[in-house]
């Protein structure tokens, strides 16, 4: 490949860009499109749909850039939380170790590397990338000293850029600890492996055994039931939600407990001429005589303070460590219900299949990735296809297909990966969100260095690709050999996976194609619902990380990636900020969890960097500058181990010192109590129904515009509302008194027949309802 292709290449990727952005700039404009292109404004605010046409609408502009160049890190942090941050942190890190990296190689090793043999260079567009890497440097060359002064230049820099960025994250992440409001994770506790006992239910089990050993600082607990009762129930408020969708009322925090948890939930005030709202009183005992067939195995517990909780998060509860084990909870918002009805000795055999899962997609995707290979081989694609010999002969064509095409092929394939890793991670058991976006994440990241880079720099037959688990030794050499020759496609790959992702990242082209269909298409005139998305970390940190690879292992080899990867993280920069502002909804918090997995990634890259920088050097038969290069894997090594011991443990566990601290500040301001209070509805499992059916002052979450027509100063309209009012408490009451049954059938003839008896009797302004066989 030569530098005119690679050029075919760019040209391509930026004639994207430029139409993908200009498209944005254009469409974000469209009132039709806000629920796409603000989708954090859209579900918390109106937006009106009713501007008037104007030209401007249609003209590209480039506010958007300077928006997201100006937004602040106050901003950051309001819109998309610590996550938020670290994310952009990541980015920016990046900018700044390869804009060092840029200047050392572009400036010293690339002339190097062009000039390192005495030969006749053609003009610079038929020039040969092969020229510009370190396999067109003679043997024995002195000036391939420049390429361990520029490698060691880089590793110092990496390293105090990374202790810095350690540091500042870990501020960051202690001060959301003591800054926030009370968490109620902090005092809860989540038990799983709870011993079955015959005698009583497993409530009484948990509530005995944290009485006997936690007597001075255990409160209450919350029982875990089973998914298949808690999702039935949650269909059915959907469909009861359906048929009251028009209705307006008032939705107000009360201290209503919830029947199926025993805690606290939302109540609906229902105003009936100055009458009191409907009570109930009713215990869970009462609603539930088969309960102890719904509970699981698994409670959360809440304590008194948070370092009791951490206390009894972290040490072993019994002799057997597979009964009574104990974590902190995950947030509220965090917390995967589906998966903490898994039995607890059901987790490491989950783990293990995953495991083999995995390895198993990692062997079935090879086969497309030596696909690709062959594609950027013009022999060898004449070899499968003889018929297209001719085809190739075009200049153009063979620059497209065999400099772009193969990077777009591999592309494709890899856009199913995290689907599936984020279903592996599901199936693994996490008991959070958060925990399996993150766990997805790491699977991703293996997936894609193995991939693109191993796999596609040990280009071969799958039988060639397997032969290197039985030489691992030589491994160093066989990298040293071929990555400088993979310099090409890995150019070609940050130009289609890099630069196009990101016009695609922006345009949001799923979403848009989904509300073109739902608009122009179906003519549906409800409000969107479920279109608020969270970031997703497992799919971008594995692409920054994966190209950060790239830049550093080719850093020193083909200096002539090092533009276009920082091309790159220019746009990032700007449109994940973009997209973080007005796009993404922040619905959980991990406070900066993915920054170890960031660091250690990044220590791996430098240090295979210099594995293969030791081995080209050998090859080259410079052993000085080979053996010079090998103290700055142990540097780089023992750089990594004392940010271990120093700041990745705040990452794994809360600090007593801190927790204490926080302990007796809530003490002298008197909190304590409104804390307990909260702890049992805040774990509810069924709180998030009532968040389901959320009916705000303009009864719409998703589509904040929508207006009653009903004029409720007339006499019929106040009829009206009244019964819709009724009706409404109707609903939710007897839907918490039917958990025995959750036949919504029964329910919905109920409201049939209300319906047919109010409209009888309009002058009435409200409905009474009592128990089932009442009066």
């Amino acid at each position: 490949m030569d530098v005119a292709d690679l050029l075919t290449s760019a040209g391509i990727n930026i004639s994207v860009c430029v139409v993908a952005f200009s498209l944005y700039s254009v469409l974000r404009k469209q009132p039709s499109n806000a629920c796409v292109y603000f989708t954090r404004r859209y579900i918390s605010e109106p937006i009106r749909h009713d501007d008037p046409f104007s030209l401007h609408r249609f003209v590209p502009s480039a506010g958007w850039i300077m928006q997201a160049w100006r937004a602040t890190d106050e901003e950051i942090l309001e819109a998309g939380g610590i996550d938020a941050i670290v994310f952009m942190r990541i980015v920016v890190l990046s900018i700044r170790i390869f804009i060092i990296a840029a200047v050392i190689c572009v400036f010293l090793v690339l002339p190097v590397n062009y000039y390192g043999k005495d030969m006749e260079h053609r003009n610079f567009r038929f020039e040969s990338i092969d020229v510009f890497t370190i396999g067109n440097v003679e043997e024995g060359s002195k000036w391939l000293w420049a390429h361990c002064l520029a490698l060691y230049i880089i590793t110092c820099a990496v390293c105090v850029l990374l202790y810095l960025e350690y540091k500042s994250i870990t501020k960051m992440r202690l001060a959301y600890i003591t800054g926030s409001h009370p968490n109620p994770s902090h005092f809860t506790v989540l038990v799983r492996g709870i011993p079955w006992s015959q005698d009583h239910s497993y409530s009484k089990s948990v509530e005995s055994f944290f009485s006997t050993y936690y007597p001075d600082t255990y409160v209450d607990h919350q029982m875990i039931y089973r998914p298949s009762t808690v999702h039935k129930l949650k269909k059915d408020a959907k469909k009861m939600y359906r048929i009251l969708r028009p209705v307006e009322t008032e939705y107000v925090q009360g201290d209503k407990p919830c029947y199926l948890c025993g805690g606290t939930a939302h109540t609906f005030k229902l105003l009936q001429n100055g009458e009191d709202s409907i009570r109930s009183q009713t215990s869970i005992d009462e609603l539930h005589p088969t309960q102890i067939e719904k509970e699981c195995p698994a409670a959360f517990v809440f304590f008194k303070n948070r370092y009791a909780a951490v206390v009894a998060a972290q040490v072993l509860q019994s002799s057997n460590p597979m009964l009574w084990v104990t974590q902190l909870a995950p947030e509220p918002h965090d917390v995967y219900w589906s998966n903490l009805g898994i039995p607890y000795k059901q987790v490491w055999v989950r783990k293990i299949v995953v495991l083999l899962l995995a390895l198993a997609f990692v062997f079935v995707f090879l086969f497309p990735v030596t696909l690709v290979q062959g594609l950027t081989q013009p022999q060898v694609l004449v070899l499968w296809f003889p018929q297209i010999k001719e085809v190739l002969k075009l200049k153009f064509l063979n620059r497209l297909v065999t400099g772009y095409l193969p990077s777009v092929i591999l592309i494709l394939f890899l856009y199913t990966v995290p689907p599936i890793m984020m279903l592996l991670s599901r199936i693994e058991g996490n008991v959070s969100r958060s925990d399996r976006k993150r766990s997805a994440c790491i699977k991703v990241l293996y997936f894609t260095i193995w991939n693109v880079f191993f796999v596609n720099v040990l280009s071969g037959s799958f039988i060639n690709q397997m032969s290197i688990f039985s030489q691992i030794k030589e491994l160093p050499m066989m990298l040293a050999k071929q990555v400088p020759t993979q310099a090409t496609f890995f150019t070609t790959y940050v130009l289609s996976s890099g630069w196009a992702s990101l016009a695609f990242e922006l345009i949001q082209l799923f979403a848009l194609i989904c509300n073109i269909l739902r608009r122009f298409i179906l003519r549906s005139k409800k409000e969107p619902t479920n279109i608020a998305l969270t970031f997703p970390h497992h799919t971008e940190i594995p692409r920054l990380l994966l190209f950060g690879l790239l830049g550093f292992t080719l850093s020193i080899l083909a200096p002539i990636i090092l533009p276009f990867l920082l091309v790159y993280f220019f746009l990032a920069f700007l449109v994940y900020r973009n997209q973080i502002l007005h796009v993404y909804v922040t619905k959980y918090e991990s406070a900066g969890q993915f920054w170890p997995i960031v660091h250690n990634a990044t220590i791996f890259s430098l240090v295979l960097t210099q594995v293969i920088a030791v081995a080209v050097l050998a090859m080259k038969k410079s052993p000085m500058a080979s053996g010079c290069t090998i103290p700055l894997i142990i540097i780089s090594l023992l750089f990594n181990e004392y940010c271990r011991k120093r700041f990745s443990q705040v990452f794994k566990r809360n600090p007593a010192q801190v927790l204490i601290e926080m302990d007796r500040r809530d003490e002298q301001w008197g909190k304590e109590e409104g804390i307990y209070n909260r702890l049992r509805s805040e774990y509810c499992q069924l709180a998030y129904i009532s968040r389901d059916l959320t009916i705000s002052k303009d009864f719409s979450v998703a589509g904040p515009n929508r207006q009653s027509r009903t004029d409720h100063n007339s006499p019929q309209g106040a009829a009206e509302n009244s019964l819709k009012q009724g009706m409404l408490v109707v609903s939710f009451w007897w839907f918490l008194h039917s958990i025995q049954e959750t036949h919504i059938e029964s329910v919905l003839s109920t409201f049939q027949e209300l319906t047919i008896l109010n409209y009888r009797n309009s002058g009435q302004s409200s409905i009474a309802v009592q128990k089932r066989g009442g009066t």
